[in-house]
């Protein structure tokens, strides 16, 4: 996981950069994030196209494609590294009214009751509005 950012209550928001980082947080989180992760990944490497026709290198640039091209996935944790919230952004973390921007806090339940501020700070920090009402799907 990259560290992201700080937040209130001693919270920080880290990205999720791996399969297994994701399977880790569905686990603990008892949601369904290492599904859109690993299709999120799917898509990503379908799209990419190698600039080179060479066979050793068609493959040079895929990860970084991928990580400009998938949404971005993040997990608030506490002090202790406990999992709080979940968070799904749109790739790059820039605005896109296309995307639909999700948080859930665990079992799908609404992060928003205790880490609302954590939200907040994670939005200001990609310059994203991060409303309950956009961001939550099980209102």
């Amino acid at each position: 996981m990259q560290y992201i950012c700080d937040a209130p209550g001693s919270t920080t928001w880290f990205l999720i950069e791996t399969e297994g980082e994701a399977a880790l947080e569905s686990d603990v989180m008892k949601h369904a994030v290492e599904k859109h992760f690993r299709l999120a990944w799917e898509a990503a490497a379908q799209s990419y196209r190698p600039t080179s026709s060479s066979f050793v290198e068609t493959n040079i640039g895929l990860k970084a494609h991928i990580q400009r091209a998938m949404p971005l996935f993040l997990t608030l944790r506490d002090a202790e590294g406990q999992a709080l919230a979940t968070a799904m952004l749109p790739p790059g973390g820039r605005p896109d009214p296309t995307f639909r921007i999700i948080i859930v806090g665990p079992e799908n339940r609404d992060p928003y009751l205790d880490h609302g501020e954590a939200i907040r700070t994670l939005g200001e920090h990609f310059g994203l509005t991060l409303d309950r009402s956009c961001c939550y799907p099980y209102r």
